[in-house]
């Protein structure tokens, strides 16, 4: 027997939880994707991108097979807790390093900062194929089968109650998550749909634009590097603002080339962002823009000194000065205990 890995049921964005009956609601876990497929006698991680996870996480695939009591293909989420206990929180950089090309460095990273697979469906049980069942059936199944399971596997938690949603909603961002989910309980698993909800932070902030890339079709802005002033005065980047139509890119060349930087012969300076492990070849080059210009952006949640997602842009502020858009105006949320999430 060998599973056959769909595409992940996806979610689309709402403002709020919905109140309607008939939902299911659950934290919204901010780690990889996978889909994890244990068939009696080999394990294999499928990501959302279709990119192979398995050898990334060595102790899952060593552990899935001793902590499963029968075959199985879960959709769930892999994620790295890091803290002292009673302080634990998920760490996306730590999780982000294991997506490297050497094994050694793969095995020492599993050994220093093992990952959790958290639980939140079951498509196949054993040789039945459950995803024409509806959610609360497979639900049902998924908390039978992982009855007792022992760690690095959890089962995530779920409510009925839109009250409590909400609470996990302000509370569990302490923690490490990014929102909640809500599952219709009689819908069948819908592989690569949007039929689930999900219910995310949004926020706003002033920040300065410090650059921009060119857009990948070689003409226009494909998006803007933002920033923000620390404590000593240094303007930090904190990410980037994209999803501009042809016509728009075209316009924000114009009106950015009085703000381009340019050097004693005249020419724009340009600069690169730091390489990630995800960039590959990918050009993090970008044109300097003199820090003069503000812009209001959404964005979701802050990792570190950085904005965890790409935010979307809302307005510009002419009213701000620049020097005025530090970190002191991000919101502060208040730590939760990881173990508290997972139960």
């Amino acid at each position: 027997m060998r599973y056959e890995i769909p595409a992940p049921m996806l979610a689309k964005a709402v403002q709020t939880v919905p109140d309607a009956e008939g939902f299911r609601f659950e934290p919204k876990w901010d780690g990889f994707r996978v889909l994890a497929a244990w068939d009696g006698e080999s394990v294999e991680l499928g990501s959302r991108g279709a990119k192979p996870l398995t050898r990334y996480f060595p102790e899952l695939v060593d552990a899935l097979p001793r902590v499963l009591p029968e075959p199985c293909l879960i959709d769930g989420e892999i994620v790295i807790p890091v803290g002292d206990p009673g302080a634990q929180r998920l760490d996306w950089e730590a999780l982000s390093q294991r997506i490297h090309p050497a094994a050694s460095r793969v095995a020492t990273l599993a050994a220093r900062t093992p990952a959790l697979l958290v639980a939140f469906d079951l498509l196949a049980r054993g040789d039945r194929d459950l995803k024409s069942a509806p959610f609360a059936e497979r639900r049902a199944e998924l908390e039978d089968l992982l009855a007792g399971v022992a760690p690095p596997v959890h089962l995530t938690r779920t409510t009925d109650d839109p009250e409590l949603a909400r609470r996990w909603l302000a509370e569990f961002e302490g923690a490490g998550l990014d929102g909640i989910v809500a599952k219709r309980l009689s819908e069948p698993y819908s592989p690569g749909k949007r039929t689930m909800l999900k219910i995310k932070h949004v926020r706003t902030a002033d920040v300065v634009a410090l650059g921009y890339r060119v857009h990948k079709s070689g003409s226009g802005v494909g998006s803007i590097l933002v920033g923000l002033y620390d404590a000593d005065g240094n303007l930090r980047n904190v990410g980037g603002v994209s999803a501009f139509t042809d016509t728009r890119r075209a316009e924000l060349v114009e009106e950015f080339e009085p703000y381009v930087e340019r050097d004693a012969d005249g020419a724009a300076v340009t600069d690169e962002t730091d390489r990630s492990r995800f960039s590959g070849a990918k050009d993090v080059s970008f044109v300097r823009l003199r820090p003069e210009r503000v812009l209001e952006v959404r964005y979701d949640q802050l990792e570190g000194t950085r904005f965890r997602h790409t935010v979307q842009f809302e307005r510009w502020r002419p009213d701000r000065e620049p020097r005025s858009c530090t970190f002191a105006q991000l919101e502060q949320v208040a730590a939760y205990d990881l173990a508290d999430v997972i139960g």
